[in-house]
């Protein structure tokens, strides 16, 4: 067979040249790896995983965040002996903790569900729209801001979207300027 030029080689499936380093003993192995490679990346490009790291992530943010604050919260040695007067240092402590729990959960969620949702509209828009660019973020701040003031007006809608849009193109301009050269 001669190869003609400017015309790429054509191979029977599972038959391609193998990348150096790789022997045909490893074929069946490094399609393997291949296909799984494939499956991760179909998976993470998905919306739906895109929203649940997100609101995993906010979930632990919103956690720690809440910690960080509880644990400040606890300065006063005599505010926290008159609260808890008639309790051991056990029962103190566990009172204590539980109290961090659900702070914790509480903050842990409301961080999650604003992460959730903003990544998923995000990602719809996104996928909606076949491009990558600042209007995105803007456009899922502003209907996030919306969808989370729903409860308290048509001004707090209006608000809610401005704000979390003006957030969302902040962080968004911030991630995406080019770094400086320091030469």
């Amino acid at each position: 067979m001669t190869s003609l030029p400017l015309v790429a080689p054509l191979f029977p499936a599972g038959k391609e040249p193998l990348p150096p380093g790789i022997t045909e003993e490893d074929r069946a192995q490094f399609l393997q790896a291949k296909k799984y490679q494939a499956w991760m990346s179909y998976g993470m490009e998905s919306c739906a995983a895109k929203t649940v790291i997100a609101g995993i992530g906010g979930l632990g943010i919103g956690a720690f965040f809440s910690l960080m604050s509880t644990s400040f919260a606890y300065e006063d040695p005599y505010l926290r002996a008159q609260s808890q007067a008639g309790l051991n240092n056990t029962q103190k402590a566990r009172e204590i903790f539980k109290d961090m729990g659900k702070g914790m959960w509480r903050s842990g969620k409301g961080f999650g569900k604003v992460g959730a949702l903003f990544a998923g509209i995000e990602c719809v828009i996104e996928g909606y729209r076949a491009k990558n660019d600042m209007v995105n973020p803007v456009a899922a701040g502003f209907v996030a801001g919306g969808i989370l003031a729903r409860h308290s007006g048509p001004k707090a809608v209006l608000g809610g979207g401005l704000a979390f849009a003006a957030f969302s193109a902040a962080i968004d301009w911030f991630l995406r300027r080019e770094p400086a050269d320091d030469d």
